[in-house]
């Protein structure tokens, strides 16, 4: 492998997190808070050594497929490794264990925190805090192939290895416009939740920082009690809207952007979508009435939002459902290996595949009693190439092969097995809260070192769809 152009690009992502900075910088000056010289230290030091990489190899850009997955991956560790500085300089996250674990669960959109009191932190730190979500949403590499064409013909490879899904969809015929076309989408979504959480009482703080985290299916708040502090059904209602938009592919948003709005329910992917949320929504309504909640409307509002915010990954919460039956919570728990559509920014394994899989095993089931039969899998009327089943197959193994593996090695580090099945499940799906001891009211300090650093790596690979980190462990990626 040529580290070279890996280097280089490592600089441009660099100097682009450096200059994100200065929107957090902005809220300390306007609040008058102790962050500031934190926070322009941190951009200072961001900006330099990127500057610096990309000045030293600037020159290289034969970026082939080994280079191309080796730049994804390594962009969102530096990008955490860099992003974590302003919490350790701060000192408000002294250990740079958990600040690179909160910045990493926030650049992969995964909202797990190490924060036993995120009120305690100003306002300048949770902004960087919530707006790592918003760029690790629809990717830093679709960033950069977006704002800069200078990637030459390894940007296909660059946009492959990040977008998520199965298959990388392209909008146009150019990878440079179809990561701008993206980002607008996503951009002007954003703008317009953001207008609704104002309208329903949000200061502009935390309507953006709350924005960050739907449009990200992130689901980091500035607030203890996340969106249960509003206490606000228009606010509720809002996100919902929203988190089932984030956890929609996008492309369908951008054909609707165009005026063709009936490619929702035309697209297959998006009806199973919802019906599968709206199925469990009604099951955890019916279960939560009169248990929970007194009357039908307010048992379906929470319910709503919890069933939308694990299927879409987002892991916001207005409700402790570790206080809900075995039945609600184990939904919750199966929910989170469901994850949102392909080409969305919700984590797990996502829509398209769960219907691939349901196919490829009913088709087998039919192929007993017809052996001779051709019988294909169809997704939107279209026969699914048997590489891509390959593919779904293969990468639910190494899901499901990183989970076992995971949880068990947190079993050893003497968390109790809920506890230890929850958090890997929660990061690995890019969700948050988990049950247990990292239930939706408590948080993932108490979790021994070693640990953080497993479901940091859990987060990575759960983000970038495992192949692309996974490739990276195997002799022949390495071996000339």
């Amino acid at each position: 492998m040529n580290y070279r152009p890996v280097l280089a690009i490592l600089g441009i992502i660099l100097v682009f997190v450096g200059l994100f900075m200065i929107f957090p910088i902005l809220f300390s000056i306007y609040y008058g808070e102790d962050d500031l010289h934190a926070l322009v230290l941190s951009m200072i030091i961001t900006l330099t050594v990127g500057a610096a990489l990309w000045g030293l190899f600037r020159k290289h850009r034969d970026i082939r497929i080994r280079e191309s997955y080796a730049i994804v991956t390594f962009s969102w560790v530096v990008a955490a490794g860099f992003g974590a500085l302003p919490f350790v300089i701060s000192g408000y996250i002294p250990s740079y264990t958990n600040a690179f674990f909160e910045t990493m669960s926030g650049f992969t959109t995964t909202g797990a925190s190490i924060l036993a009191d995120i009120e305690r932190l100003p306002h300048g730190l949770l902004f960087w805090r919530s707006l790592t979500h918003w760029l690790g949403g629809m990717g830093i590499i679709v960033l950069s192939l977006a704002i800069l064409p200078l990637l030459g013909i390894g940007g296909m490879q660059l946009f492959k290895a990040e977008i998520p899904g199965p298959v990388a969809e392209k909008l146009t015929p150019r990878i440079q416009q179809t990561a701008k076309m993206l980002w607008i989408v996503y951009a002007l979504i954003s703008l317009a939740e953001t207008v609704l959480l104002l309208a329903g009482g949000m200061s502009l703080f935390e309507a953006l920082c709350h924005t960050f985290g739907t449009m990200a299916t992130g689901g980091f708040s500035p607030k203890n009690s996340s969106i249960a502090y509003y206490d606000s059904a228009f606010i509720q209602y809002v996100i919902i809207f929203f988190m089932v938009v984030a956890g929609s592919n996008f492309a369908l948003h951008y054909h609707a952007l165009k005026g063709n709005f009936k490619v929702y329910w035309q697209n297959e992917e998006f009806r199973f979508y919802v019906g599968i949320m709206s199925v469990f929504v009604v099951l955890l309504t019916l279960d939560n009435l009169f248990t929970i909640y007194p009357h039908l409307w307010l048992s379906l509002r929470h319910s709503m939002f919890q069933v939308v915010s694990i299927t879409t990954t987002t892991g916001f919460v207005t409700a402790d459902y570790e206080k809900w039956s075995s039945t609600a919570q184990f939904i919750l728990l199966f929910l989170m290996f469901i994850g949102g559509s392909a080409g969305s920014t919700g984590g797990s394994i996502k829509i398209l595949r769960v219907m691939i899989l349901l196919k490829q095993g009913y088709a087998e089931v039919r192929h007993l009693l017809h052996p001779r039969a051709v019988i294909p899998v169809r997704i939107n009327r279209r026969v699914v190439p048997p590489n891509v089943i390959i593919n779904v197959l293969g990468f639910t193994f190494l899901y499901i092969s990183i989970f076992v593996a995971a949880s068990i090695v947190m079993t050893l580090l003497d968390l109790d097995l809920i506890t230890a099945f929850a958090s890997v499940a929660a990061t690995l799906g890019n969700i948050g809260p988990g049950l247990g001891l990292v239930g939706p009211t408590d948080h993932y300090a108490h979790i021994p070192t070693i640990g953080k650093w497993i479901l940091s790596f859990c987060m990575l690979a759960g983000r970038l769809e495992i192949y692309t980190v996974v490739v990276l462990f195997t002799r022949e990626f390495w071996k000339k």
